[in-house]
């Protein structure tokens, strides 16, 4: 390919809605165009790599026994009518009706889809297990869409289901995918990626695991544990905590507290740390928008997804009205209204001495004790992980909350969708059975901008060898120096003739804008070709990530040495992709 024809402009400036490195790089690079919020048209250099990550999955996928099929973008509403989804999941599917009045909705995953592709087909145990996959756009219809496509609502993703008549059998095609991933994100230059335990959300199915890319612009947060390993998504961490019991037991009694309506002002007021009060979070359903309370440790926050899944159904952060059952600021357990769900944190267990809410203005109980005055209480894990916390696995108070992109899960999904869809199979003994599904994504473009993300330098991306939009990067300083372009021609010719993948800059350029487009384009090695170095009967080579620092090559070498580059880089890689 030649620069000089290259559709896409590559410039200097920084954008200024661009919030993260990745998003400015692509931008400023020529990789991407916004079109709509969360929406991005793909130039070439962006295209090429996103292919060169479709084929390293495929080929991953296809190792798996994966069968490649396509989904439609555009579903009928009455299949995820089957499933239940069609009203339990929120606003970010989105949702219209046709010519015909017909609902339907735009494919955010493919769970009904792929059921319902396979529903008569699998109607024997003789045909278990199975996988197939499809890499195929899809629309999330984000409310705060960021970080350019890290964050989108159209996207490419590759999403898998597997199929099987046993749990045990479902595990160890789990097994082999959870390595395969592995080796899908070595392959393509990123082998340090974390693998957590993660919460199920609305793809529901007891285990999953996400794909962690840690950089401190992610928007996930991860508990990690440096002594043994253990790491999981802050959002299905089990927070473990150990109370001590520095104050005595008490008679419940109200107080007069004016004035205290936020746990700093409390604890400010009567003189007590706020490990010994009993913070209220209150939240709404948003079926019937009744009342959530829950209680929790006065120094502790809710994970919002903890409670969603002991509610069972989504909920919102509540809105309390002057008129409302509750009094805001001064919400306790103690005479509650019955109309509200309450639940209690583990945190609260095994604490002789509460401050909490005495559901009046301006006062609170002192000396209350869960276990004497509200007997009937039931503790739930609701409570958010923290720095310094107790490891659920080891049990040491060591715990590490870090920042990443997800870049891939996987999902033990179940009879989930085999159920609600009425998909069963005959088995050996003439029974009908739900298949066990499990379900594997990976976002495309996602990886291509979180990769740019943690290797790029000021100047631009620095792109692994594997999914680089070219492997070479050909620069003729002096295009019209009669000698140096012909040198530079032959160059090109004899690259593409071997099968290697090169830019070719042969406009009429400064040298500096040429090296920075170069730098913006991430290209893993490049040839700079100029009158001062040919007098010499030399090119100039170096590599973008900097291993190799302009090393002067004579002319007749050249490709050879560009071919042993290209092998050296292709096997650093390899050689951290576990077999």
């Amino acid at each position: 390919m030649k620069l000089s024809k290259l559709v896409g402009d590559r410039f200097k400036e920084r954008p200024a809605n661009c919030l993260i490195d990745s998003h400015a790089l692509m931008v400023r690079g020529g990789y991407i165009k916004n079109v709509a919020n969360g929406i991005y048209s793909q130039f070439p250099p962006m295209k090429r790599i996103s292919q060169k990550i479709e084929n390293i999955i495929r080929d991953e996928m296809d190792k798996l026994d994966g069968q490649e099929v396509l989904f439609p973008v555009a579903l009928p509403g009455s299949l995820w009518e089957e499933s239940g989804r069609y009203e339990s999941v929120g606003s970010e599917l989105l949702r219209f009706t046709d010519r015909t009045g017909s609902k339907m909705v735009l494919g955010m995953t493919h769970e009904e889809a792929s059921v319902q592709l396979v529903r008569e087909y699998a109607n024997s145990y003789a045909k278990y297990p199975f996988m197939i996959y499809q890499i195929q756009t899809k629309f999330r219809d984000e409310a705060r869409p960021r970080a350019g496509l890290i964050r989108v609502r159209e996207f490419t993703m590759k999403d898998a289901y597997s199929f099987h008549t046993s749990q045990e059998d479902l595990e160890q095609y789990y097994q082999k995918v959870y390595d395969a991933y592995s080796r899908i994100f070595a392959r393509c230059g990123i082998p340090e990626v974390a693998i957590v335990k993660s919460d199920s959300g609305m793809m529901g199915g007891s285990i999953s695991h996400e794909y962690m890319l840690l950089t401190p612009v992610g928007e996930d947060s991860i508990a990690i544990c440096p002594e043994c390993g253990y790491s999981a998504n802050v959002e299905a961490a089990p927070s473990i905590i150990k109370n001590e019991n520095k104050i005595p037991k008490e008679e419940l009694k109200e107080v007069s507290t004016p004035g205290t309506g936020t746990i700093e002002e409390l604890c400010d007021f009567l003189k007590i740390p706020a490990e010994n009060t009993a913070k209220a979070v209150v939240y709404q359903k948003n079926s019937d928008d009744s009342y959530i309370v829950a209680f929790i440790r006065g120094d502790l926050d809710i994970n919002e997804t903890k409670l969603t899944n002991a509610v069972g159904e989504d909920i919102h952060p509540a809105v309390i009205e002057d008129d409302s059952i509750l009094t805001a600021g001064f919400i306790g357990p103690v005479g509650i209204s019955d109309k509200v769900t309450v639940y209690f944190d583990n945190s609260l267990e095994g604490i002789d001495y509460l401050v909490t809410g005495a559901n009046k203005v301006d006062t609170h109980y002192t000396g209350f004790n869960v276990e004497r005055d509200c007997p009937d209480a039931k503790y739930v894990d609701l409570a958010k992980i923290t720095e310094g916390g107790i490891c659920p696995n080891c049990g040491k108070p060591v715990i590490n909350i870090s920042r990443g992109i997800e870049v891939g899960n996987i999902f033990q999904l179940g009879t989930k969708y085999s159920k609600a869809m009425n998909f069963t199979y005959t088995d050996e003994n003439g029974k009908e059975q739900y298949p066990i599904m499990g379900c594997y994504g990976i976002g495309v473009g996602r990886m291509a901008a979180s990769i740019c993300e943690v290797r790029h330098d000021d100047y631009g991306p620095i792109w692994p060898i594997t999914i680089a939009p070219w492997q070479v990067h050909l620069c003729c300083l002096r295009s019209d120096d009669a000698e140096c372009k012909e040198k530079a021609d032959e160059i090109y010719e004899t690259l593409q003739n071997m099968g290697i993948e090169v830019i070719y800059d042969d406009r009429k350029a400064r040298p500096g804008a040429m090296f920075a487009d170069a730098d913006l384009l991430g290209v893993p090695v490049r040839v700079v070709v100029s009158p001062r170095n040919l007098a010499e009967n030399v090119v100039e080579i170096s590599t973008r990530d900097k291993s190799i620092d302009k090393q002067k090559t004579p002319v007749d070498q050249a490709v050879t040495e560009v071919q042993n580059i290209i092998n050296k880089l292709t096997a650093d890689i390899n050689s951290k992709v576990n077999k």
